[in-house]
């Protein structure tokens, strides 16, 4: 297969707030985005997307060899369309390489995969190629696929401790890895561990690999008294400071992480130095966790938890789940956050000392036990960039008018929250004090 493009449909709104940033295809889930799994199993030359047009210039940025919502490019090839929620049984992923254009993927009712046929590609608009993708499936033989099809934030976090465990087997083990792990305290299968031979791993830590494996990738440091259980992934780059990383958790690039984390999903830069709990979640990029800062991922009375997405509460149909929180945000010291928590993009939390609002807008504050929307976009510029600036990157072009797109289309959403909010507490706007908030 010459040519692949993964696209987006109208399900990916869905995935607010972790995927306000990119594609659903971007999303981290076991040791890989689908994209990245996808390119390694399936050998394309070209490849490209059918993503949400205000994502198209910041994903060009990041990925400047992909050919972004290009009708003209589809129209010179035949092209393997793949949709981006789908997370695919590791045998079918092989079959891809292989499709022909009589038949077309189906997983339920949903699109898995087609191959476009070049006078096909003029159906499909900006506005619409969801639409174009589903006629022309009409005219196609369906094939049943296995794998999952992913509709939320928390199918990500469900699917990583199984997803990992088919991910390790994409690439074999090499013989440094094998001298490396020789030398490290390991409780359960040696085999199932693999570390890169560039990561540095302190005395007195011990990896566990008798629920699955666990892979240390590039350059990652491990601090002593660290315990990692699999199936677990370490990112590149990132550094775990004596922490306790149970079952189902993956990490980075460049996270630099403490305390204790369960079956979550870190996407990358993101901090969580000192102690305290985060489980069942997912973090996206450049957000800092405060000292003390915790979750719950679990109801009292063990019943199921509704996530309220865009202030919207959807039911999870789980009873474990914990917070999603978007890019950019930031909370404080001992900040506490509800079963189901959902939290925008460029937030600001400063605790009160009780549970937080299940719903935190984008580009809100919550502080003296309020929400409020008294930002300035400018100073938020400047504190992610600075933020930024500490690992070597800078916010880009696209990225500030991603995000000052985002703050127009969150206006509603605010408004809703704070005025929710304060009908609930019976509280009315107070002045704001400074806040500062620990970076590592």
């Amino acid at each position: 297969m010459n040519r692949l493009a993964l696209f987006e449909d109208r399900s990916a709104l869905q995935f607010t707030p972790v995927a306000l940033m990119r594609p659903v295809f971007e999303l981290l889930c076991g040791q890989f985005t689908a994209r990245e799994r996808i390119l390694k199993s399936v050998p394309a030359r070209e490849w490209g997307g059918l993503i949400r047009p205000a994502l198209t210039e910041v994903y060009a940025e990041e990925f400047p060899e992909a050919r972004i919502n290009d009708a003209v490019w589809l129209s010179e090839a035949p092209t393997l369309l793949v949709n981006g929620r789908w997370l695919p049984a590791r045998q079918e992923i092989s079959h891809l390489a292989n499709v022909t254009s009589d038949t077309v993927g189906m997983i339920g009712n949903t699109v898995a995969y087609l191959l476009l046929e070049p006078e096909e590609a003029v159906l499909l608009t900006a506005e619409a190629w969801d639409d174009a993708i589903q006629k022309i499936a009409s005219t196609r033989k369906p094939v049943a696929v296995e794998g999952t099809e992913l509709h939320y934030p928390w199918d990500l976090v469900n699917q990583n401790r199984q997803q990992l465990v088919d991910d390790f087997a994409l690439a074999p083990s090499t013989q440094a890895s094998r001298d490396k792990v020789r030398n490290l305290t390991v409780v359960g299968p040696a085999e199932l561990l693999r570390v890169d031979e560039s990561a540095e791993i302190d005395p007195f830590v011990v990896f566990d690999t008798r629920q699955g494996p666990i892979v240390i990738d590039r350059d990652a440091r491990i601090q002593a008294f660290t315990r990692v259980e699999g199936p677990a992934y370490i990112g590149p780059g990132t550094q775990l400071f004596r922490a306790n990383v149970k079952a189902g958790t993956s990490a980075g690039p460049y996270c630099r992480l403490g305390g204790e984390i369960e079956e979550s999903i870190i996407h990358g830069f993101a901090n969580k130095y000192h102690d305290g709990f985060l489980g069942h979640s997912y973090i996206c990029p450049w957000v800092n966790l405060g000292a003390q800062t915790s979750n719950s991922d679990l109801k009292n009375d063990y019943s199921q938890v509704r996530v309220p997405l865009a202030g919207v509460p959807i039911d999870t149909h789980s009873v474990k789940i914990g917070c999603f929180i978007g890019d950019h945000t930031k909370t404080a010291l001992n900040s506490l956050f509800n079963t189901g928590s959902s939290v925008g993009v460029m937030s600001m939390v400063l605790p009160t000392g009780e549970l937080l609002p299940k719903h935190i807008p984008s580009f809100s504050r919550f502080w003296l036990g309020r929400i409020d929307s008294q930002i300035d976009i400018a100073d938020l510029f400047e504190l992610a960039d600075a933020s930024m600036r500490r690992r070597g990157l800078s916010l880009t072009a696209g990225q500030r008018l991603l995000l000052v797109s985002l703050l127009e289309e969150t206006v509603e959403e605010r408004e809703t929250a704070i005025r929710r909010w304060d009908q609930k507490r019976g509280t009315s706007p107070a002045a704001s004090p400074q806040a500062s908030v620990e970076h590592r």
